[in-house]
């Protein structure tokens, strides 16, 4: 069983713009989730067109105190290209150079107003990156005692053992995309490879960007009907709930990374915790996923 380098529930802020809040009322409430027990904080430098870590930093400014009760980490290695800096003739594009990697490091740590990140991820892969580049970034990052942990997102089972393998000290995470709608990390290899480690897997839309909710395809359909029943079965208050148990129950003890700003949502989720689903009820939930029984 793997244990704990990151918490169950994960505080997402890649939409915190969009909630057009005051940094009082964001301030609030992180101390209402710092409150429910919630203290790691998901970010990357590109959220909000590389606003929103300096939005969460002017929250710590308001009271630097809340810094010591919560976990920063983010995500470096994409670069885009907007507004007045755009180059003509210029993609958005990867970097994981020991430079950029460096630089990202730095920024974010004015942006966050603080001495460290407690861990930090490479966004993407990028299909140029040298494996020893990075590790030297990371071990500059850390003997500096600017980032204490390094994870990566989105990354292979191959690429993952590319860069362990340069590195003395363990990757803390790989990012994912994982829910019911959304399963290829049960097949590829990369939650089987996060229990080798023994790390805790980050889960990044978890309810498929409310596709799980909302779409209309035969998939998504019987997925709600599946889960509505689920959650009569075990008391669940709501589908979302439901969705959160059957990612928690995975034996990589995953975080689920939530991406809202509701706190009663977050309550929610919370309350997912004290869920028990059945071996039977999660593979129904994995059936109606796939729309076949299993082999």
């Amino acid at each position: 069983m793997a244990h704990r380098t990151i918490s169950p529930l994960v505080l997402g802020f890649w939409r915190m713009l969009d909630w057009q809040r005051s940094a009082q009322q964001n301030l609030a409430f992180v101390e209402q989730c710092i409150e429910q027990g919630i203290v790691d904080t998901d970010h990357a430098d590109i959220y909000g067109q590389y606003r929103c870590e300096a939005a969460f930093g002017e929250l710590l400014k308001l009271k630097p105190s809340v810094r010591e009760q919560i976990r920063i980490i983010t995500k470096c290695g994409i670069a885009l290209q907007q507004g007045k800096c755009a180059v003509p003739g210029h993609v958005n594009h990867y970097n994981s150079s020991r430079e950029h990697i460096i630089a990202s490091a730095e920024k974010s740590l004015q942006h966050f107003h603080t001495d460290r990140l407690d861990c930090l991820l490479i966004h993407r892969p990028d299909y140029l990156m040298q494996a020893d580049e990075v590790a030297e970034a990371f071990n500059t990052l850390r003997a500096r005692g600017d980032v204490l942990h390094f994870g990566v997102s989105n990354f292979t089972t191959s690429q993952f053992e590319l860069l362990q393998s340069r590195l003395d000290f363990p990757l803390q995470t790989n990012q994912i995309e994982f829910s019911p709608y959304q399963m290829n990390a049960l097949d590829e290899g990369t939650l089987d490879q996060c229990q080798r480690w023994r790390i805790n897997p980050m889960c990044w839309s978890p309810l498929a960007g409310g596709e799980i909710f909302t779409s209309m395809t035969e998939k998504a359909h019987r997925l709600r009907q599946t889960l509505e029943q689920i959650a009569q079965e075990i008391g669940a208050s709501g589908l979302d709930q439901v969705v959160y148990a059957w990612l928690l129950k995975h034996p990589s003890q995953p975080a689920v990374v939530l991406g809202t700003g509701n706190i009663e949502r977050i309550r929610s989720a919370i309350g997912a915790q004290l869920l028990e689903l059945s071996h039977e009820q999660w593979y129904r939930i994995w059936q109606a996923s796939k729309g076949h029984a299993v082999p």
